[in-house]
């Protein structure tokens, strides 16, 4: 069962207009997609945080616009980091038996064997696109790096997906390493070898003083 939320459709986009919507807590975005004209929207900004807090980042939504609704999913989102606010959203309209590509946040988990001798864990891909019907595509997909030893590299081979969703990138991409241990950088030779031409130098001039 998805999650409803309410937005209202927008007829006039002139300036003095959108900063009334803005002041007022909304935000602008565009509902599209599956034989549904583009439609120019608004929504609260604090009832659709809530909301995709509950649902999740690829969660499907049932989305109101006047007398109509659309099972959506979220397909982007612009934020101004500076306001930290959010600026414009635009939300796909989907059919509920159809597959879909959607891009799912990759999330590490478990203490890599390799930290515990001192190695560094370094993640490499954060993302990963999958396909599935809308309502199995997952917020995120956890990866365990436990077994994860010192030079050692988890690819997308070895991620563990449910049945219903597939990676649809190369499963060669490396996901996670564990970094060994950095040593401590010996002098470079050359330095050693001119150390000891002065030591040399040295020793003949105190020899000749003599």
């Amino acid at each position: 069962m998805s999650i409803s939320i309410q937005a209202k459709e927008r007829t006039s986009f002139q300036n003095s207009v959108n900063r009334k919507i803005r002041e007022e807590g909304n935000f602008p975005a565009v509902v599209y997609g599956n034989k549904v004209e583009p439609t120019s929207i608004y929504l609260n900004s604090a009832e659709f945080i809530k909301t995709i807090r509950e649902a999740g980042r690829n969660g499907v939504l049932t989305l109101h616009v006047g007398k109509n609704k659309h099972s959506v999913i979220l397909h982007e989102i612009q934020t101004d980091p500076l306001k930290n606010e959010i600026v414009h959203a635009d939300f796909q309209v989907v059919d509920m038996s159809v597959e879909i590509e959607s891009t799912v946040t990759l999330s590490l988990v478990g203490e890599a064997k390799g930290t515990k001798e001192g190695g560094v864990l370094q993640q490499s891909l954060y993302e990963v696109t999958v396909q599935g019907l809308p309502q199995d595509i997952p917020s995120s997909i956890d990866v365990d790096v436990t077994e994860l030893g010192v030079n050692d590299v988890l690819t997308l081979q070895d991620v563990k997906v449910d049945g219903k969703i597939e990676i649809t990138q190369s499963l060669e991409e490396p996901v996670a390493s564990v970094l060994p241990p950095q040593q401590e950088e010996l002098p470079d030779s050359g330095e050693q070898q001119g150390d000891e031409e002065n030591q040399e130098v040295e020793a003949t001039e105190q020899k000749d003083k003599e």
